[in-house]
């Protein structure tokens, strides 16, 4: 894979809020993870910069096919690194443009009263208390171990495992090798947020995934039952797909979409490793998928977890801000009410899980509020893990069945969750949205999220040092 393309792939990970930066660098697939990893972070340290020059020399109005994510990475590289070493006919289209962009950055010089380059970032912001305390969270594998035998391995490995966590303060003051079981998800370990495991073997044999929890509460919530017939709508990496395997227990059929190549096969990878099967990865816009083609015509669960703003994540390169221009919020939010809407016709689904990493009630409560307004009684709200302390804004009647997360109050990345039931037949159906919803049961189980997972009746394959 191509250094630019790779790097703008890593972007559009970020966005969409598929894990935090080093993940998504890791699991790229590029060969020199350090050299990605350093373009990737100074692309986003002057991401509030380059959105200006790409306004300012309307360089996106000029080339239309030109990805916006790619072209951060281009003009980064062609004015604030190294010139463009490589590139193929990107390279050539950046070239192009030089002059224009050239311009356009001496013209934001004067403007600013600066001569350097440096001098047009925004003084650092240390990152806030409650980000910085974001723990590391890791789920683990359910389809190749169990979590008694990771907490055994990790335990042989010097960490002290301190057991299930009764409150978020809890999770706050984990320092040096001490881990918890999450208080709310059952494959949920927690560790201090600097713990790097990308070397450990755990993680490099697919036997613990390194997600973040806000990120775990869509497959988790949608909760399909083992045989089930699922969609992953936009699943590229593919963390939120393995998590859907591992509900399922292989037991199933689940569709993953996602119209980029390079993010299919990166996927391919990620699944591979993680042990899932009766996976269908399709590389297609999911909004051309036919509704009515038989071979979706058991699909009963669909995950939808569009591109966003990504201004919910933590795990930003510094100096990068989560202040999308009001067009761009627009044009996603557009995007995001066509696609909710096309999931929902799929003529057996039965229940969706909507979730983007965004912070905007735009992206959010406002979409939700108005492909149910567009389907009118033919699917409602239900309450999203009723103990989770944060919900929806108050945008509409019902909206506090949806769930926030933020690192302030659940020490996550900025997540928004709605869960949405077809209503039954013969059922009524309220004209408006609900002002409140029926609780949601324990994906498969029956009881409240949280709850303590019944035990198994096989013990899976230990892992060995």
């Amino acid at each position: 894979m191509a250094l630019y393309s790779a790097a703008a792939a890593v972007l559009v990970g970020l966005e969409r809020g598929e894990g935090g930066l080093k993940s998504l660098v890791y699991n790229s697939g590029f060969p020199h993870v350090r050299q990605l990893y350093a373009l990737v972070s100074e692309t986003l340290r002057y991401a509030s910069v380059l959105e200006k020059l790409l306004d300012g020399a309307a360089l996106l109005q000029a080339e239309k096919k030109l990805p916006p994510q790619l072209a951060k990475v281009l003009v980064y590289d062609l004015l604030f690194g190294k010139g463009l070493k490589c590139g193929g006919r990107w390279k050539a289209l950046a070239q192009r443009h030089r002059a224009r962009l050239e311009a356009e950055l001496a013209r934001m010089k004067v403007r600013r009263k600066v001569s350097r380059n440096e001098d047009l970032l925004a003084p650092e912001k240390a990152v806030s208390t409650a980000a910085s305390q974001v723990p590391r969270y890791v789920r683990v594998n359910i389809l190749k171990t169990c979590v008694d035998d990771v907490i055994e391995f990790f335990k042989r490995q010097g960490y002290a495992y301190l057991g299930k966590a009764a409150s978020v303060e809890e999770l706050k003051a984990l320092s040096g090798k001490k881990f918890l079981l999450d208080l709310h998800l059952p494959e949920l370990l927690v560790f201090p947020s600097q713990t790097d495991l990308h070397d450990n073997l755990l993680y490099t044999s697919g036997h613990i995934i390194l997600q973040d929890k806000a990120s775990c509460l869509p497959a988790f919530l949608l909760g399909p039952v083992a045989g089930s017939h699922v969609i992953d709508a936009c699943a590229a990496p593919g963390n939120k797909t393995s998590h859907l395997a591992a509900i399922l227990k292989n037991k199933g059929q689940i569709f993953a979409f996602d119209v980029d190549p390079k993010r299919v096969a990166t996927m391919n990878t990620l699944l591979t490793r993680a042990g899932v099967t009766g996976c269908q990865l399709v590389q297609q816009d999911f909004l051309t998928v036919d509704p009515g083609d038989r071979k979706y015509s058991r699909v009963t669960h669909i995950l939808l977890d569009p591109s966003c703003s990504g201004s919910g994540m933590v795990t930003r390169g510094p100096g990068e801000e989560a202040a999308p221009s009001a067009e761009r919020l627009q044009a996603l939010a557009g995007f995001q009410r066509r696609v909710l809407s096309h999931a929902l016709s799929f003529p057996a689904l039965q229940r969706l899980v909507y979730s983007t990493c965004s912070l905007h009630q735009e992206e959010n409560e406002d979409v939700v509020q108005a492909v149910l307004q567009e389907w009118g009684s033919a699917f409602r709200l239900v309450t999203a893990f009723p103990s989770w302390p944060c919900r929806g804004l108050a945008a509409f009647s019902g909206a506090e069945s949806c769930l926030r997360a933020s690192p302030a109050e659940t020490l996550t990345h900025g997540f928004f969750v709605a869960v949405l039931e077809r209503c039954r037949e013969g059922a009524a159906a309220p004209s408006s949205l609900p002002a409140a919803a029926k609780e949601n049961p324990q994906p498969g189980e029956g009881t409240e999220p949280g709850a303590a997972p019944k035990k198994r009746k096989k013990k899976k394959q230990r892992v060995k040092e």
